[in-house]
């Protein structure tokens, strides 16, 4: 027991605490989930503020809420329909936390439903991030050296999930990034489209309109929770928030993820694809099998 955690501690040393790279809130904020929920749907609004612009095309609400002293802004909106051009559903983005929550991604901050002003509408807590990716772009900001690997990794997720939920509209200012380099995603209300072209076709392929942008690496548990997907489950897991015209569209754009996969993985390997995380290597670390750089000869058989 003892050289098995010793052989955890130094793989985790030199290739950083890999389950990170799939989880972009933290454990302890995960933990809080369930409060933040409450929070957001029974917390009194004391201040609110509506946001207009081109960075705001739905005109959402910017709320100040607070409860039992506790003080945390969240973002309101009920978009629905047709708007200017593009179809817009609030319920959307309750569908999306739910679903990343399930697939443990952790990328998409608390939402409810929550009624304001006599409407039933969305309500997210609001996250406070150093930088979206539009002003990393813009400025050039370069991902720290030791960050660059799992900020990769973060970018296959986004994509991956992104292609689940058919969300047409991520653009680099829906990409938030914290202080310590973790992606946090929001703004998923033009998500989960039923139309042929999302149903036939991935978003983020070899063929992606801006040039090859695929789902390069993913996390073993998370392909085995898509795998695991099923009309029933999905039902459970979104609620009245998705049609079920909607659920079957998105279980057939998780088969075309798998098909993906799968010839991702005959063309290159299965370890080239899929990853294990941080957790998983405890189950499988042999310190007789520890390379002099610090990869386990045992973590890339399995």
């Amino acid at each position: 027991m003892k050289k098995r955690l010793m052989t955890v501690l130094f793989f985790t040393v030199f290739l950083g605490f890999h389950f990170l790279s799939i989880a972009q809130f933290t454990p302890e904020e995960i933990a809080e989930d369930a409060r933040w929920e409450e929070f957001l749907k029974t917390a009194e609004i004391t201040g609110k503020r509506q946001l207009g612009g081109g960075e705001a095309v739905t005109a959402p609400w910017r709320l100040a809420l607070e409860k039992d002293g506790i003080k945390r802004n969240a973002l309101w909106k009920n978009p629905e329909g047709l708007q200017k051009g593009y179809l817009e559903g609030w319920k959307w983005e309750i569908a999306a936390y739910r679903l990343d929550r399930y697939l443990e991604l952790n990328m998409v901050p608390p939402t409810v439903e929550r009624e304001f002003q006599g409407r039933p509408g969305c309500c997210q807590l609001w996250v406070t991030a150093e930088m979206d990716l539009r002003r990393k772009t813009r400025e050039k900001i370069k991902t720290p050296f030791d960050k660059v690997y799992y900020w990769n990794l973060a970018i296959y997720l986004q994509r991956a999930f992104d292609n689940l939920i058919a969300n047409e509209d991520r653009h680099s200012g829906n990409i938030l990034i914290t202080k310590d380099w973790r992606m946090i995603l929001i703004d998923h209300s033009r998500s989960f489209s039923t139309s042929k072209k999302f149903s036939t076709e991935l978003i983020y392929t070899e063929k992606h309109k801006e040039g090859p942008m695929i789902m390069k690496k993913l996390p073993r548990t998370f392909v085995e929770k898509l795998k695991a997907l099923n009309f029933e489950l999905m039902k459970d897991i979104v609620g009245k928030y998705l049609t079920n015209e909607e659920i079957e569209a998105i279980l057939m754009r998780r088969d075309l993820i798998i098909g993906w996969l799968d010839k991702q993985i005959k063309k290159l390997g299965e370890d080239e694809v899929l990853y294990l995380e941080f957790l998983d290597l405890w189950k499988i670390a042999d310190p007789v099998k520890l390379t002099p750089f610090g990869f386990l000869t045992s973590f890339f058989q399995q």
